[in-house]
């Protein structure tokens, strides 16, 4: 900021400047005394505390103004330059709408139907208050006719059409939306009802542009009920230029509305100009809307014919008089006008007005299913988000399982007032795990891109998923607790999976989801039982709820781990199929009660005798540490178990180590972590059963005899032996075979003798060669039965 004076002088021959202040931005004070200068000494201006000040001679004096503030005052006098509006070269600007901004090319046609059902809304929303408007122009309607000879499609509504000046509107100036200009001028008149428009479509003011993405020339021919001229306008895709004028052909006069031609690109006009390929997407797209679509359609009929019989074989032929007229049926084709979208949008409607039979007809046609659906829930969201849906649960599951990894798999439509705008949203309205949920999803306020295909605000989708998601879970809980439970028993055998993976990947709805687990138990192999049974039929000593993952219900049912826990009558889940454990070991807990793992180190039973499980361990500490010596690093220690009553020992795992059946799941990755797989499996816990003959005569060998190879070796075998009973894989199947083979043979060799024939012919063959000669062999002992010594029979009694 410049410096100001203080006060001005007057001018005078001799000018002698009084004493004044001048003041800086920076609040600096640059005094001035009074001197005694000639007039020609500052007749322009002077310097004086380093800043030069320039003289202004005014009626009212001479004013002293710094040169700093002029040039910082004429500065900003220009500084706003000149304005100039943006340019735009049109046809670049409509070929990135064309290319750019739409992803598939069929969306088209919903573009101008979407056109034409808001041009019919607006005559019907203006015909209230003038009636006249509607004239006698016949049903508020759409038709489509694709002509294949001339490649081209055309549309035809009778809505209220558009006069020249609209042409120029809405048709010459790109984004610019007719129907928002409508809907503008109603919110200003206070006196309409502006809620009773809420089904116009329209926003962009672009999508009208989109049919240059199949055709290379479009003719619009349009009639307004406010003038008494037809007017066409035509354009081309390459231009950027466009043609309005009078239609003056008789027979291509409309009573109202508009009638789009589009000459379709050569390489797409015999895709578009199919009959069927249409009306596809008209019910794809359109289905949905309010006024009646009309397609043309080839179709055939039967019809009775009369003919002349033929004369039989060897007959001669009758005069013309003479022969007989004879009916005949034959099936003919012809083209007719046929109603593409019958189906109507049920959720409009109040769910009390809406039949059983109404819903599954509506889930059948729309998603293309034969079986009726197991559940349907009915809905209106109301708030800062206001959506209609109705969600059915198939009566199905998909025939491929790719579903259940697959959040792209289009059952959720959305509809913005009734207009189909996408069911491709990869995971953003459902979860994965509820990516079996079929459904419709219908909004009159939902903010999309502008080639309405993708939702903007990730804040209204939260919101939407949210409530979605509610609702799921409380169709299905309502399921569940139905009287009949042969619907929910479907609905697990069909849908178990995507719910359990719901308790691996949505933690925040796990209150909803647990509910709705069911499980085989040992208690209840037949019927599933709920987590709410189990907490139920727990006793008062039980604290947890146990379970047991495995590859099959046969060996869950055989586990050594279940022994003790059959025994005293406590129910175990199991769990064999491979997503169970993960999915419980994501929950933890339910209702305060932890899930536990039976085949984990450090299982607490609840009703343990603590003075004999104290004196069982100090009685048994010798054999523990003797066979860990034994197995050295294949365990990281060995115990006297407490969930043991029929096996000798079982092979447990670390409390934060993977169990035998999560290891068995890893290893069969293809891409598993190898180092991490043995550094989960590296705590393993060898537990022994005190009351077991084996465990008790191995007690006996360590103390009286710990260097036994016999002692030994069974040790290390009763470690194999515990491993596969306990669910695991040993590291070398044939050193386990050849380990079996060697005690069997301890067991066995001599106990029932030899043939005399049998040695005498093993005798014949180690004596002579295949050549018939001698060859020397080993002397070979013959040990009797009697000889076999008791301690290397393991079978021995």
């Amino acid at each position: 900021m410049a410096p100001v004076l203080s006060r001005s002088l007057v001018s005078s021959p001799i000018a002698s400047l009084p004493s004044f202040s001048v003041k800086s931005g920076a609040n600096k004070v640059v005094s001035l005394r009074s001197a005694f200068l000639p007039q020609r000494g500052f007749k322009n201006g002077f310097s004086c505390g380093g800043l030069k000040w320039k003289l202004e001679r005014r009626e009212s004096g001479v004013v002293v103004r710094c040169e700093a503030a002029v040039a910082e005052k004429e500065a900003s006098e220009t500084s706003e330059g000149e304005t100039h509006e943006y340019q735009a070269e049109v046809t670049r600007l409509l070929d990135l709408i064309v290319h750019s901004l739409y992803s598939n090319k069929e969306i088209f046609l919903r573009e101008l139907v979407s056109n034409a059902s808001d041009a019919l809304d607006k005559l019907r929303f203006l015909s209230v208050t003038e009636p006249s408007l509607l004239g006698d122009a016949g049903e508020l309607e759409i038709r489509i006719r694709p002509d294949p000879d001339n490649g081209t499609i055309t549309i035809t509504d009778t809505g209220i059409g558009m006069t020249k000046e609209e042409l120029i509107d809405c048709l010459g100036t790109i984004a610019q939306s007719g129907t928002s200009k409508f809907l503008a001028a109603l919110k200003e008149n206070k006196d309409k009802d502006v809620g009773a428009d809420n089904a116009l479509i329209g926003q962009f003011g672009v999508g009208f542009y989109s049919a240059f993405l199949v055709a290379e020339k479009v003719v619009v021919s349009t009639k307004s009920p406010k003038s008494d001229k037809q007017y066409i306008w035509e354009a081309a895709a390459e231009s950027s230029k466009y043609v309005i004028k009078e239609e003056t052909d008789p027979e291509k006069m409309l009573r109202r509305g508009t009638q789009i031609t589009l000459y379709l690109r050569s390489d797409d006009k015999y895709e578009y100009t199919e009959p069927t390929k249409i009306q596809n997407l008209v019910k794809n797209y359109s289905q949905f809307v309010s006024f009646p679509i009309y397609t043309w359609q080839e179709k055939s009929r039967t019809i009775e014919v009369e003919e002349e019989e033929e004369p039989k074989e060897g007959e001669e032929a009758k005069p013309e008089e003479e022969k007989k007229k004879i009916k005949k049926t034959k099936t003919e084709k012809y083209w007719d006008w046929e109603l593409a979208n019958e189906t109507k949008p049920i959720w409009m409607r109040s769910p009390k007005e809406v039949e059983k039979e109404q819903y599954q007809e509506f889930y059948k046609k729309t998603f293309s299913e034969f079986l009726d659906p197991l559940a349907y829930t009915h809905f209106t969201t109301e708030g800062e988000v206001e959506f209609r849906s109705v969600l059915y649960i198939p009566g199905m599951a998909p025939m491929n399982n790719e579903d259940i990894t697959n959040p792209k798999t289009k059952n959720i439509r959305l509809y913005v007032k009734r207009v189909f705008i996408s069911d491709d949203f990869d995971g953003e309205l459902f979860p994965r795990y509820l990516s079996f949920v079929k459904g419709v999803v219908d909004s009159n306020d939902l903010p999309l891109n502008v080639s309405r295909e993708i939702l903007q605000e990730s804040r209204i989708v939260r919101i939407m998923r949210k409530r979605l998601v509610r609702k799921a879970f409380d169709m299905m809980q309502d399921l569940a607790d139905k009287e009949d439970k042969e619907d929910y028993k479907k609905f697990w055998e069909n849908f178990g999976k995507f719910v359990k993976l719901g308790c691996i990947e949505d933690s925040g709805n796990h209150k909803r989801i647990t509910p709705l687990l069911r499980f085989i138990s040992s208690k209840s192999e037949e019927d599933l039982i709920s987590l709410d049974d189990y907490v139920e039929n727990m006793g008062e000593n039980q604290k947890a709820i146990y379970y047991l993952a495995t590859d099959s219900l046969k060996s869950a049912k055989n586990a050594p781990f279940l022994e003790k826990l059959v025994q005293k009558d406590i129910e175990v889940l199991y769990l064999v199929e491979p997503i169970d454990e993960v999915a419980i070991q994501n929950l933890q807990t339910y209702k305060e009660k932890k899930f536990v793992d039976i085949s984990k180190e450090d299982l607490e039973l609840g009703d343990e005798d603590e003075v004999k499980e104290r004196e069982t361990k100090q009685e048994y500490n010798v054999l523990c540490d003797w066979i860990k010596q034994q197995l050295g690093d294949k365990v990281a220690k060995v115990q006297v178990s407490n969930r043991l009553s029929s096996s000798p020992c079982v092979l447990v795992s670390g409390k934060f180590g993977w169990s035998a059946n999560m290891e068995r799941l890893m290893k069969a990755q293809t891409l598993g972590d190898t180092s991490s797989l043995e550094f989960m499996r590296g705590r393993r816990i060898l537990e022994v059963n005190p009351d077991h003959p084996i465990i008790k005569d191995l007690n006996a060998a360590c103390k009286n005899s710990p260097d036994s190879t016999e002692a030994i070796r069974a040790v290390d075998l009763l470690y194999d032996t515990a491993l596969i009973s306990s669910g695991f894989s040993p590291d070398s199947p044939a050193e386990l075979g050849n380990k079996i083979y060697e005690m069997m043979a301890i067991a066995l060799g001599g106990r029932w003798g030899r043939l005399e024939d049998e040695a005498e012919a093993v005798s014949e063959d180690t004596s002579t060669g295949s050549d018939g000669s001698s060859v020397d062999t080993a002397e070979t002992e013959v040990v009797e039965p009697s000889e076999v010594r008791a301690e290397a029979d393991p079978w021995s009694s």
